[in-house]
């Protein structure tokens, strides 16, 4: 028998350009895990285990976090899922908690990332040796391999046949950031708050064609946390007021569709986030229809307008079309990314899929602000990672 579990507290740190402030990975976890205890209401001696995510620190670094919040004993789970790193922690706290292992459990994504543009996954730049080398190999065949960073090469080629295939348009690209630039204003936490225009985007130093670099995600700082707990810790502290259910979630990784057509919009994940999102909505009884405010990871302009296909938020091939009209944005049929995504608020791998529940758990509370999203009662979060992992969460106000 599973219990439900909920989200009754999270915490983030402001998200920041590497190095601009002199703190340590363990700094940026003791402040996301104390706002995460303080705004649950719960001290950390009520958490019974705890997930922690990162990418580029050593092995029991997740001990060396949570240690900041107490020496308890409990088990620490180290993980890393690459981009998907955060929403990992977030579902491994909640399986704890559905399957009745723990009623309270911490999850917590940090990262201390280097300036410059991020790698191709091995860390030492050598695509024989990378967990994403088939992932490579399949742009490489198509498209060759340039000197322009990795990350940004395979989906701004994944942008190129985006645009052969169905039409899209460099505009279209750039007004995904342009939107995301644009609502990162109302966010203290976004490692930028600047606004630009679509034609500013355009002008912007090219990263890989089409991709400019304020359609890019940055390297980040940072950290987020969220407490997860089940239905009878929630009635036993009286934190239904707090409380916001994960309705439904699901983790897929590649399968041969990932490979088989030799496309980079299939190698970069589109394949994943639809059976996903297909998965989630069946485990949750909502649908896309539900969803009122949207979280998910633009870490490249074209990677928000594969999502919108693969969440059925439009037919494929739609995506350049939906954002265009306005759709994607307040005042529109959904919100997508009120917090700037990553694009404006900044990516730390392993925080990036917590700070994205934080923003929906605020934005269902109706403590969001300034980007508040009216009467928004289902929230959906999607977050992947290359080599590959996909995750989608469908959160709902308890």
């Amino acid at each position: 028998m599973t219990t439900k579990a909920y989200v009754v507290g999270v915490g983030m740190t402001r998200f920041e350009k590497p190095e601009t402030r002199d703190w340590q990975y363990w700094d940026m976890a003791r402040e996301a895990g104390t706002a995460a205890l303080a705004d649950a209401g719960v001290p950390y001696a009520r958490v019974e285990q705890a997930a922690v995510g990162y990418c580029f620190q050593a092995s029991t670094a997740g001990q060396r976090a949570v240690y900041e919040l107490g020496l308890t004993g409990i088990p620490v789970y180290n993980l890393n899922n690459n981009c998907a790193t955060g929403s990992t922690a977030l579902m491994t706290a909640r399986q704890f908690v559905e399957g009745g292992i723990a009623d309270c459990v911490l999850a917590l994504g940090f990262e201390k990332m280097a300036r410059g543009a991020l790698g191709g996954g091995s860390g030492a730049g050598d695509f024989k040796t990378s967990p994403v080398a088939r992932h490579y190999g399949i742009m490489a065949a198509a498209h060759g391999f340039e000197m322009s960073p990795p990350t940004a090469q395979i989906f701004g080629n994944a942008a190129r046949e985006h645009m052969e295939r169905y039409g899209t348009t460099e505009v279209q690209l750039a007004a995904v950031g342009a939107k995301n630039h644009q609502h990162s204003v109302n966010n203290p936490n976004a490692q930028f708050q600047d606004v630009y225009t679509v034609d500013e985007i355009l002008a912007a130093k090219t990263v890989h064609r089409p991709l400019t670099k304020l359609q890019c995600s940055p390297t980040s700082d940072g950290a987020a946390a969220a407490v997860v707990v089940s239905e009878r810790f929630v009635d036993e502290h009286g934190l239904r007021g707090r409380a916001v259910e994960i309705a439904g979630q699901a983790m897929t990784t590649d399968t041969e569709e990932s490979f088989a057509s030799g496309s980079c919009i299939d190698a970069v994940g589109r394949p994943m986030s639809r059976a996903a999102a297909r998965l989630a909505y069946e485990r949750s009884g909502l649908g896309i229809e539900d969803v009122d405010v949207v979280e998910l990871h633009d870490c490249f302009s074209i990677n928000e307008l594969l999502t919108y296909e693969a969440l059925g938020m439009c037919e494929e091939g739609a995506s350049g079309k939906l954002v265009q009209s306005g759709a994607t944005t307040y005042g529109g049929r959904w919100v997508v990314n009120p917090s700037g995504g990553l694009i404006s608020k900044g990516h730390p791998l392993g925080a990036t899929g917590l700070a994205q529940a934080a923003e929906l758990v605020w934005q269902l509370r109706g403590e969001a602000g300034p980007r508040q999203v009216a009467g928004a009662r289902v929230g959906l979060a999607h977050n992947i990672g290359l080599g590959g992992a996909a995750v989608v969460t469908l959160l709902r106000k308890a």
